[in-house]
């Protein structure tokens, strides 16, 4: 078990570990995650991969087929090795979520797509060098799944019963991908 800044004691199953050989970009030793859905409704387009290793930190991810259909990049056969991809049925693609104050401007980022393996959960980030596929690509402009995230995110935080908080961090990237986390310094509030 591990106790979350954002979902509260989760149980870790081992057998459902997704891992990132290399981490991901910006948190390289960040290795291990889970894929944490909204339990009350499977519906819902937004997932949290949150970290095994730092209980912390937790990104929003979508599907991108869910913003952009033609979503399609191509992606070196040599980056996908590590993978060891035997059926592209296994394979589970997403993108981080950028949430700023202005919903409007709700960003994926099509430029670093999370690759994983579903059948042996082997996992990696991979930078796309397609220029149409940008970092900052501002393809939620209103979408129920915007409000459905934000609203999650301060509902997660505002109604955290494991501890009092007065305070919570976003991390931004030179690369604009945007997590919440609870650092230590604000846990014992």
């Amino acid at each position: 078990k591990i106790t979350t800044s954002l979902f509260g004691e989760i149980e870790v199953d081992e057998t459902k570990v997704i891992t990132f050989a290399q981490g991901i970009i910006g948190f390289p030793e960040l290795k291990r995650f889970m894929l944490i859905h909204d339990s009350e409704d499977e519906s819902k387009k937004i997932t949290w991969l949150q970290s095994v290793d730092e209980a912390g930190y937790a990104l929003p991810v979508i599907d991108p087929l869910v913003v952009d259909e033609e979503y399609n990049p191509e992606i070196e056969d040599d980056l996908l090795i590590p993978l060891d991809i035997k059926d592209l049925s296994e394979v589970l693609v997403v993108t981080t979520v950028t949430v700023p104050s202005d919903l409007t401007k709700m960003t994926a980022n099509f430029k670093a797509p999370i690759i994983i393996n579903a059948a042996n959960l082997k996992a990696a980030q991979i930078i796309v060098e397609d220029e149409k596929y940008l970092v900052n690509n501002n393809v939620l402009i209103p979408r129920d799944e915007t409000e459905i995230l934000v609203n999650k995110a301060y509902e997660l935080i505002k109604n955290n019963e494991n501890k009092n908080l007065d305070c919570f961090g976003v991390n931004v990237q030179t690369n604009s991908i945007v997590s919440f986390f609870i650092p230590p310094s604000c846990e014992e509030t």
